[in-house]
């Protein structure tokens, strides 16, 4: 079955020649605006800008993911495809993720669609769920039979009005499904990266609840029970305020997270564990960690482009983005 990837993975390996390299983030970060677009307009995103403004930006980088990560769910067939399928439903829940975060926060259409990024959401689809009020509207909008995000967001919304819970209810019935997938898939690359965020989700959630004061009556609710590093008594002990059981991921591949003192910092260092964790995928040439590790990069590349690109728009100071851009 492994022999199925070869297409897939040479197709991918010709696309990889495409991303950015590293000095040409360095040089955005010097930038103006206009120096940052005649830059953007040389490289593959160009076809892609139809304008000057940040959301024309936004659109180039979207649609550049449509072409580059979006359409490779139609260049393979059997199990290849059901692991880019899975690896996309993974962009949607980022992606559903910003949505919620957005309407709470109370931000516009705009101001969401900046931060989206591949998947397998339709641009009209998109556009209904951005106009949804309130996350119950959202489940309604979100009406696809096939696709598990559309069932953990109605069990979701089912369960909770809480914004806080109902995110990590989302991502209990998603990654459930995630994994048993890509288990039955056999594909040890996926399964481990997985775990491995669902850990770092558990992390970052702990960290969150330590900052309320205190501790919802149903705590082990907000941790997602596959992970396998974060267990519930670490889990706790973490939403309860205490750092120095960060320790007891000495040896994981959580050690790093040992030096955040603060969300930010923590959130910076599990993105750095997670984009590590799928470059060595990449060494999987017969299997899906390939196509894991290319899916990461892209993404990876439009976030660090729509910072930069704000960053020269609002003529902010290089350190205002510079941590989030270069981990």
């Amino acid at each position: 079955m492994r022999q199925a990837f070869a297409y897939l993975n040479s197709r991918i390996r010709n696309r990889r020649a495409q991303l950015l390299p590293e000095p040409f983030f360095q040089r955005m970060l010097e930038e103006d605006y206009p120096g940052f677009l005649r830059a953007l307009e040389e490289t593959s995103y160009g076809p892609d800008l139809a304008g000057d403004r940040l959301s024309d930006v936004d659109r180039a980088i979207s649609a550049n993911l449509a072409r580059t990560v979006g359409d490779l769910y139609e260049l393979t067939s059997g199990p290849p495809q059901e692991a880019v399928r899975l690896l996309l439903y993974r962009a949607d829940l980022v992606n559903l993720k910003a949505i919620l975060r957005g309407k709470i926060a109370g931000e516009s259409a705009e101001e969401i669609r900046g931060r989206l990024s591949g998947g397998t959401f339709s641009e009209p689809l998109v556009q209904a769920m951005l106009q949804a009020p309130d996350p119950a509207s959202l489940a309604q909008v979100l009406q696809l039979p096939s696709h598990p995000l559309a069932r953990a967001l109605q069990q979701a919304v089912a369960q909770t009005q809480d914004p806080k819970l109902l995110e990590v209810l989302l991502e209990r019935n998603f990654f459930s499904y995630l994994l048993s997938r890509a288990r039955r898939l056999g594909e040890r690359e996926l399964v481990s990266y997985f775990l491995l965020e669902i850990d770092s989700l558990n992390l970052a959630t702990a960290f969150k609840l330590s900052q309320q004061g205190s501790l919802p009556a149903d705590l082990e609710l907000y941790r997602i029970p596959e992970g396998t590093l974060v267990s519930p008594v670490l889990f706790s002990r973490l939403a309860g305020g205490d750092l120095g059981a960060l320790e007891a991921l000495a040896g994981t591949p959580l050690a790093p997270a040992a030096q955040a003192r603060d969300l930010a910092s923590l959130e910076r260092i599990l993105r750095r564990i997670l984009l590590e964790r799928a470059h060595v995928a990449a060494q999987d040439s017969l299997g899906a960690g390939l196509a894991l590790d290319y899916v990461r990069s892209r993404e990876w590349e439009g976030a660090r482009l729509r910072l930069l690109a704000r960053r020269a728009y609002f003529n902010l100071p290089q350190e205002a983005v510079r941590e989030e851009v270069f981990l």
